[in-house]
């Protein structure tokens, strides 16, 4: 299937429709406040999501790459990568997140911002852009016991066209 290049808001709308949910992904009737960016455990409700997470995969060794998950700001989350690839060389990148659908920097990638929203109790939409263009979409899906991430990818080509989807797990190691 061929289209033409997706804006932002153009995959914001065809997201909803590719993750197949009941979820309004409406944004929070207030924003927090500017000083309100930095959190503690102590004031962040606890997100089932919150922990350390590693990628099932068939590569040998040293391959490997964690996602942790830890609060942020007003009820948000930061969202860290480390992976080290099949030589040895590691590398690094974050984000920050309060769910509201807002595109954000991503440090430790260049030009890179991210939107995530919540579709429903188990489910988040994540939204990857490079130089404004959006270039993935991710369907994060929390199993029910809490203890595994399954990952739908859909890349999105230079040309508009989409990839065919790709499916990563994460296991709960922390």
């Amino acid at each position: 299937m061929r289209r033409s290049r997706l804006s932002i808001p153009a995959v914001l709308a065809l997201s909803s429709v590719l993750a197949c949910s009941g979820g309004d992904g409406g944004a929070p009737d207030a924003a927090p406040a500017e000083d309100a960016m930095t959190a503690t455990e102590e004031s962040a409700p606890a997100n089932p999501r919150f922990g350390v997470w590693q990628m099932e995969t068939d590569r040998p060794p040293p391959y490997r790459n964690v996602m942790t998950y830890e609060p942020w700001g007003d009820g948000g989350m930061r969202i860290t990568v480390a992976t080290t690839n099949n030589e040895g060389e590691t590398s690094e990148w974050s984000y920050e997140t309060l769910f509201d659908g807002e595109f954000r920097p991503v440090s430790g990638q260049e030009n890179a911002t991210t939107a995530v929203e919540v579709v429903d109790e188990y489910t988040n939409r994540i939204l990857n852009a490079r130089d404004g263009e959006v270039r993935q979409i991710i369907i994060n899906v929390l199993s029910e016991d809490g203890n595994a991430i399954n990952n739908e990818y859909r890349r999105i080509n230079e040309d508009g066209t989409e990839q065919e989807p790709t499916y990563v797990v994460y296991r709960r190691i922390e």
